[in-house]
């Protein structure tokens, strides 16, 4: 979401992967991360003009039983499991996950990790 401050960081992978036909989408987890800020309206609006918050993926029953599993698994579970939760989120959906941060990933059984072209 670090294309959406004021830094921009990666807005340029971002429109690149759309611009290739990607769908990208946020999962309600990473929405809450995002929304509890601090956030400026403008970084809100672009938020919402490129992630929907109506349109975020859910955490529900599915998600939350692959997150249980990956939770029994991981090293430091507690520590990290808003990550995890996320990872399931992207498992249960058959989704490739777009971070920032892959070292905080790398030992998620079968979670496949977007790489920009």
């Amino acid at each position: 979401m670090d294309a959406l401050t004021r830094d921009r960081r990666s807005a340029a992978q971002i429109r690149a992967a759309i611009e290739s036909g990607e769908r990208l989408g946020i999962s309600a987890l990473t929405l809450y991360e995002w929304l509890r800020g601090p956030r400026t309206p403008e970084e809100l609006r672009a938020q919402e003009a490129l992630f929907p918050a109506g349109a975020a993926v859910p955490f529900g029953h599915r998600e939350a039983a692959v997150a249980a599993d990956l939770h029994r698994a991981a090293r430091r579970p507690r520590a990290r499991a808003v990550d995890l939760a996320i990872a399931a989120c992207a498992l249960a959906h058959g989704a490739a996950l777009w971070t920032l941060n892959p070292a905080d990933f790398e030992d998620v059984p079968g979670l496949s990790l977007y790489r920009s072209r």
